[in-house]
């Protein structure tokens, strides 16, 4: 996953991108409370946000994490989510909760906060891991803490 990112110096970067930090630190912190009122707190547009917030990651929290958000469509069919626990497990992961929504056209959401801090694999090799397994879609690590 980390090969698709590259480390470049926020001074290059147009200004929105930071911008974009900001609304996600607001959002976060609680200080706003959706995203449209994120957006007018720091002068960008929700297009911009939604544009950028998924591609937008600072290194500090990226790297010192003791929990880790991932997100993945699993199909729905038995054992698929065991699969996924097993991996977690095997990393030297541990999970700390669990949010699964009802399948919908034989595919179910996802998210699993884990704690990562006794972890020895990088998060790229968990992550890799959960993709290359049968049945699961679209793996995205949405936060590290």
């Amino acid at each position: 996953m980390l090969e698709n990112y590259l480390i470049v110096h926020k001074s290059i970067l147009p200004d929105y991108y930071e911008t974009v930090l900001k609304a996600k630190h607001l959002l976060e912190e609680g200080t706003a409370k959706n995203v449209m009122q994120a957006t007018k707190m720091v002068g960008i547009s929700r297009s911009t946000f939604y544009k950028y917030k998924d591609y937008i990651l600072e290194p500090i929290r990226f790297s010192d994490g003791r929990k880790a958000v991932i997100s993945m469509l699993l199909s729905h069919e038995t054992g698929i989510l065991s699969t996924v626990l097993s991996k977690i497990s095997e990393n030297g992961a541990s999970v700390l909760t669990i949010t699964q929504s009802l399948p919908v056209r034989g595919k179910a959401s996802v998210t699993i906060t884990l704690d990562i801090s006794a972890m020895p694999t990088p998060m790229t090799t968990l992550i890799k891991e959960i993709e290359e397994s049968s049945g699961v879609e679209n793996t995205k690590l949405i936060a590290v803490d």
